[in-house]
């Protein structure tokens, strides 16, 4: 009797020990969902940010990751390596257009038929998945019943694997269509509508879906939600896909070597031109600009180059002003429109390079037709530096001015330096430095 009193006695204080134990546990076992926010076009930076918050939440045991999206579209090669990640996503990827008001277009129509389960706030639309605008010429016909059949055949073998509408997705790439959440929910384009977070996870809870590790049921009922964000990395590269910003990037970029190649030795606008410059390419080879628009903008600058250089009283310059405005057009047309250049902004660099080259071209001309400020005995013997060739008469930088000035042995190049042997009224005549003075 007392052994078993005793082995009675010890059952209940093991059973009291893992109540307690569980009780303690209990709210440390509440499920964990990671959340992201996609909020704009479709970019590199996107795909990784995306493709990181599916590994950390596989790696946190997360019960689900929920993207909320909005966005206008983006690039075709970015929308795949997206649809590859949540394909083989081992955590249950949910796509949930929200907020109200919010859009799931072009790309976004690819991403949310990839989602494991596919959600749509009230207020919001799905479609307009025609892929003109993914980097492609659209005036090639041939080329683009290619990309347009290639896009149908990734839609709908998307929705097969997926159990979703495949029609619905061939006729939102064929031929634009949209759709809002409560068609989307009739035609089997979504898993459900909900109002807000917290009810989305409750529609959630209990749902069975299929991963790449096998089948899954969701437990996001009283879930802690786990909010993720882009890395310094990520933030960067969503920063250079910004057409705009790259564009701006350029012109600094140019206007910053500029300024050094007038002024040897200033060190710094060079270094941050080129910088800049770097950077607005690579900006612009994120987006797969087009090459003709960039050649129209080297071109336009070298025509504001030899409007200094040559006496073109201006007439250069306004022929590469119209040259660059063409040229910032060109380079971004076969994108999305929320992937082109401002014209605004095209306009009004355009307006500020052309002031900035007519006031250096207007300050080469003044200073050829004002008397000079310093005396002939001053100059004679001076060293300065030719600013173009002088084969034989060319401009050369003496005593901090602009000279109209000619070769006395032979042609002289550029940025060579040269001494002043004779004034002929306001022309100079002049020597290499290596020749023997006069």
């Amino acid at each position: 009797m007392r052994v078993a009193a005793g082995a009675l006695l010890l059952v209940g204080l093991a059973a009291v020990a893992s109540a307690v134990a569980v009780g303690a546990a209990g709210p440390g076992t509440a499920p964990t969902v990671h959340r992201i926010t996609i909020d704009g076009a479709i970019a590199p930076s996107t795909a990784r940010f995306i493709q990181r918050a599916i590994r950390e939440a596989e790696g946190d045991g997360a019960a689900a990751l929920i993207v909320e999206l909005d966005t206008p579209g983006g690039l075709l090669k970015s929308t795949d390596d997206i649809t590859k990640a949540i394909l083989n996503a081992k955590v249950p990827v949910v796509v949930y257009i929200a907020p109200r008001g919010a859009r799931a277009a072009s790309a976004g129509v690819f991403i949310t038929y990839a989602a494991h389960i596919a959600a749509m706030a009230p207020a919001t639309h799905l479609g307009a998945a025609t892929p003109v605008s993914m980097g492609e010429d659209p005036k090639d016909k041939t080329l683009m019943t290619k990309v347009t059949n290639d896009a149908v055949a990734n839609i709908r073998a998307i929705a097969r694997r997926r159990g979703r509408n495949a029609d619905w997705g061939e006729k939102a790439v064929r031929e634009a269509v949209s759709i809002t959440e409560d068609d989307a929910l009739k035609l089997n384009v979504i898993n459900l509508v909900a109002e807000d977070r917290a009810d989305l996870l409750r529609k959630l809870d209990g749902r069975g879906v299929e991963t790449d590790r096998g089948r899954v049921a969701l437990r996001t009922a009283g879930a802690r939600v786990a909010d993720r964000g882009m890395d310094v990395t990520e933030l960067f590269l969503a920063v250079l896909s910004d057409p705009n910003v790259g564009f701006i990037l350029m012109n600094v970029g140019i206007l910053g070597i500029m300024v050094e190649l007038y002024n040897p030795g200033a060190v710094l606008p060079g270094v941050v031109g080129g910088i800049a410059l770097i950077l607005g390419l690579a900006s612009f080879a994120i987006l797969q600009v087009n090459a003709a628009g960039l050649l129209l903008i080297a071109f336009a600058v070298l025509l504001f180059i030899a409007d200094i250089k040559v006496p073109g009283h201006g007439v250069l310059t306004v022929g590469g002003a119209i040259a660059f405005v063409f040229g910032a057009i060109l380079l971004t047309e076969r994108q999305a429109p929320v992937l082109q250049i401002s014209l605004r902004l095209i306009i009004a660099v355009a307006v500020l390079l052309t002031g900035f080259f007519l006031f250096a071209v207007g300050a080469g001309i003044r200073a050829q037709r004002t008397a000079p400020r310093v005396g002939g005995g001053e100059l004679m013997g001076a060293v300065g530096v030719a600013r173009s060739r002088l084969d034989p008469e060319g401009m050369v930088h003496v005593k901090g001015e602009m000279w109209t000035a000619v070769a006395d042995n032979g042609p002289i190049d550029d940025g060579q330096a040269v001494r002043v042997i004779a004034l002929e009224g306001l022309r100079l005549r002049v020597r290499p430095v290596t020749s023997p003075p006069a």
